[in-house]
């Protein structure tokens, strides 16, 4: 993990001096500079158990679209603005109780991935399409044992017994679409987006259908993603304050964090196939406060139970934006 987040502030200090990449008459790349963390974890409603925490660190920059991997990403080719990105994602997971120092039958396994995620997001007045080509790895190799057991030790919280049992090591290699378009609109102050997405991955592989409702102050969803770099800023709103909730429904075709790897005997225990919700729901709520280039979010999700026996489950995150 370490290693990853240095190439990453490297790749960042390179693209400070990087050049953007062409557009075409018909596709503009858009000169967004922007760097993103979030922090998940389920510690603020005291359950410490199966989505236990995850990270994303994203960076968006014209020059990405020289890397090779955004060839392989399609967009919305007509009067479009292009914005290409990576991210890099890591999430845990535990069963219900970490204490124990044998494996849980018919609970959740332990499981923990890192990935990057190279993205293109094209949008218009009223509607998004982004793509994505993931790369990573799934199993031990992350280092979610030594991770969580270090945050516990300075917490002062239950020292995790059952990393051993964990789903073992194996590639992630994925796809994954979302398409986003405006239902209804008060400019300005409310907004209703649809949404449709897919992944097909050796981790996730899912088809799902959602809703987004945003109220408040603010620029439209399909002006930037989210706050825009100094020269991009006329004739939007200098502050933004809102509120925001989405619902999505999931059908689940695979999901490796319970299933565990493609990879034949290459995990000590996994939940049977018959045992896995094939269609969950996940909601959350989200406050967001900007200013120019910069913005703060809070959001509380929960999701209804992924496995026969399992409970509902929800958590929280804080996300932070800056342009630059």
């Amino acid at each position: 993990m370490r290693h990853l987040l240095l190439f990453f502030l490297l790749l960042v200090s390179f693209l400070s001096e990087a050049r953007p990449a062409p557009a075409d008459s018909l596709r503009r790349i858009s000169p967004d500079r922007l760097l993103s963390y979030t922090y998940a974890n389920d510690l603020y409603f005291r359950t410490d158990y199966y989505f236990t925490q995850g990270m994303t660190l994203t960076l968006v920059h014209p020059a990405l679209a020289h890397l090779p991997t955004q060839r392989l990403l399609p967009g919305i080719s007509h009067n479009s603005t292009q914005y290409h990105g990576i991210t890099l994602r890591y999430d845990g997971f535990t069963p219900l109780r970490i204490q124990d120092d044998f494996i849980r039958v018919g609970d959740r396994p332990y499981a923990a991935y890192i990935y990057a995620s190279f993205f293109r997001v094209s949008s218009q007045a009223t509607q998004r399409l982004t793509t994505a080509l993931e790369l990573g790895l799934l199993g031990p190799a992350t280092g979610a044992e030594e991770f969580q057991t270090a945050i516990h030790r300075r917490t002062n919280n239950p020292t995790p017994r059952g990393w051993r049992y964990q789903i073992g090591n194996a590639p992630v290699i994925g796809y994954r679409a979302l398409y986003e378009r405006q239902v209804f609109s008060v400019p300005g102050h409310v907004e209703m987006l649809g949404q449709a997405e897919a992944s097909l991955s050796t981790l996730y592989t899912y088809a799902g259908l959602g809703l987004r409702l945003r109220a408040g102050f603010f620029n439209s969803y399909f002006a930037n993603l989210g706050v825009a770099s100094r020269g991009q800023r006329s004739n939007l709103r200098r502050w933004q304050c809102y509120g925001q909730a989405t619902l999505e429904s999931r059908f689940i075709g695979y999901d490796a964090t319970l299933q565990g790897s493609l990879w034949p005997g290459n995990d000590p225990y996994t939940l049977a196939a018959g045992a896995v919700r094939r269609a969950v729901l996940r909601g959350s709520g989200s406050l967001v406060l900007a200013h120019n280039g910069f913005q703060l979010s809070a959001t509380a999700t929960w999701l209804t139970p992924e496995f026969a026996g399992a409970r509902r489950h929800a958590w929280t995150q804080l996300g932070i934006t800056k342009a630059f």
